[in-house]
């Protein structure tokens, strides 16, 4: 009977060890997210799952994981286009960032596919203020983002999207851009 008992104890140990482990992975880590919509399309694609990685450091470019605004129980998947400090317009479905016209190397295949305006015409006016970001979805036709919302706290944001584990036929690393040294263009980081 006491071999027994000390079988189940070690069965129920590695048990516990092993929620708890993946309670903490999960909380402090990363976590795996499902997308839901077209917004990101096409660098992230409904009902592909992918892992958020918490420990991130945000930067320009990067594609994370926020609550939305105007419904916090809900996650929303943007792009960060512009940080602390960035002015921000789009003219003739081009990018302006901090008086720079930019292509957008991860929006070209969809730029292509829609002859003619991709993106509406905007100013934001103003700089981002410290502590917000701006965001905008890929798929600029479809995506409530900055545009509408706003600007985000950077504190609100849950991680970065890092990479796509399924469906399996999917399994991919997101590319990573950044500004130039000189700041005149979108480069892979």
């Amino acid at each position: 009977m006491k071999s027994f008992l000390k079988e189940l104890w070690s069965y129920l140990l590695i048990i516990i060890i092993t929620i708890v482990g993946t309670k903490l992975l999960t909380t402090y880590i990363a976590q795996p997210l499902e997308v839901e919509g077209a917004s990101m399309y096409e660098t992230l694609e409904d009902k592909e799952k992918l892992w958020l990685l918490r420990l991130a450091d945000i930067e320009r470019f990067d594609v994370i994981v926020f609550p939305a605004p105007n419904n916090p129980e809900n996650l929303y998947v943007k792009r960060v286009i512009g940080v602390p400090g960035d002015t921000i317009a789009v003219q003739d479905n081009q990018l302006i960032l901090n008086g720079q016209p930019m292509s957008e190397p991860y929006l070209e295949d969809m730029i292509s596919s829609y002859p003619g305006g991709f993106t509406t015409d905007f100013n934001l006016n103003e700089p981002v203020p410290e502590g917000k970001l701006f965001v905008m979805g890929d798929n600029r036709q479809n995506s409530v983002d900055g545009r509408s919302f706003g600007f985000i706290n950077i504190e609100d944001v849950e991680g970065e999207a890092d990479g796509v584990f399924w469906p399996l036929d999917h399994l991919r690393t997101l590319d990573k851009w950044e500004l130039s040294e000189d700041g005149t263009a979108i480069v892979p980081r």
